[in-house]
C-alpha cells in the first residue's frame, strides 16, 4: 500500500485534532461541535462495519459458495440469506413483524452457543479456581507459608462472600461476622474494577494528548 501524500496526511492529522477537540468540548457542556463528532462517529462506524461485515462473513459463506460450482448442498445456504432478508423488513413498519422470525432464530441459535461457552469461562473456571488445597505441607514435609495464607484467603473471601448472598437466614451470629467480611470482599473487588476502567480511560486520554502534543504540534519527538 502507498504511503500517502505529505499534504494529505497534514490534513487527516488537523481533522483528527479538530475532531478530538470536539468530542472533548462535552467536559464544558453538550453542544452541536460535540453532537456532529459523536453522530459521525457512529455513521463511520456503521459504514465501516457494514464492509467488514461484508467481506468477512457473507462473502465468503454466502456468495462464494454459491458461485462455485463444486459446493455441495447449495440449498442449505437458502434459509440463513432468507433470515437475513428478514430482518431488513424491520425497515417497513407495516411487515416488521416479518423479521421477529429472524430475530428468533438468531436469540434462540446464539443463545444455545453461548450459554455453555458462557458457564465454562465465568462459572466452571471460578469454581475451579477455588477449589485449592489448604494442607500446608508440601511433597517433601516443608512448610509452604505464602500458598497456604493465599489458598487460605481465597477460600475465606469465597465462603463469605456467599454468606452476604444467603438470604434464607437473617444475617446474625456466624453468619453475620461472615457476611460482613463478604462484604469487605466485594468492596475490595467492585474498587479493582472501578480502578481498572478509570485507568481505562486514563489511557485513552493519554493517547490522545500525545497524539495532539507529538503528530499534531510536534511538541514531542
Amino acid at each position: 500500500m502507498e504511503a500517502w501524500p505529505q499534504g494529505m496526511q497534514t490534513l487527516s492529522v488537523w481533522i483528527a485534532a479538530i475532531l478530538t477537540f470536539f468530542i472533548y468540548s462535552f467536559l464544558y457542556k453538550d453542544n452541536p461541535l460535540y453532537k456532529f463528532a459523536e453522530y459521525l462517529v457512529v455513521g463511520v462506524s456503521a459504514g465501516y462495519y457494514t464492509v467488514i461485515f461484508y467481506f468477512n462473513y457473507i462473502y465468503p459463506n454466502l456468495i462464494d459458495p454459491m458461485k462455485d460450482p463444486t459446493y455441495p448442498h447449495k440449498w442449505t445456504l437458502i434459509v440463513p440469506m432468507l433470515l437475513g432478508f428478514m430482518l431488513l423488513t424491520r425497515i417497513v413498519k407495516k411487515y416488521a413483524w416479518i423479521s421477529r422470525f429472524s430475530l428468533a432464530v438468531y436469540l434462540g441459535a446464539g443463545a444455545g452457543l453461548a450459554i455453555p461457552r458462557e458457564m465454562e469461562a465465568k462459572i466452571l473456571a471460578q469454581v475451579h479456581a477455588t477449589m485449592l488445597s489448604l494442607w500446608p505441607f508440601a511433597a517433601d514435609g516443608s512448610f509452604q507459608f505464602w500458598p497456604f495464607v493465599t489458598s487460605l484467603f481465597m477460600t475465606v473471601g469465597v465462603f463469605s462472600t456467599l454468606a452476604y448472598f444467603f438470604f434464607s437466614k437473617e444475617h446474625r451470629g456466624v453468619l453475620g461476622g461472615m457476611s460482613k467480611i463478604g462484604i469487605t470482599f466485594i468492596m475490595v473487588g467492585f474498587g479493582a474494577t472501578f480502578g481498572y476502567t478509570v485507568m481505562g480511560r486514563v489511557s485513552l486520554l493519554i493517547g490522545r494528548v500525545t497524539f495532539l502534543l507529538k503528530d499534531w504540534l510536534h511538541v514531542l519527538d
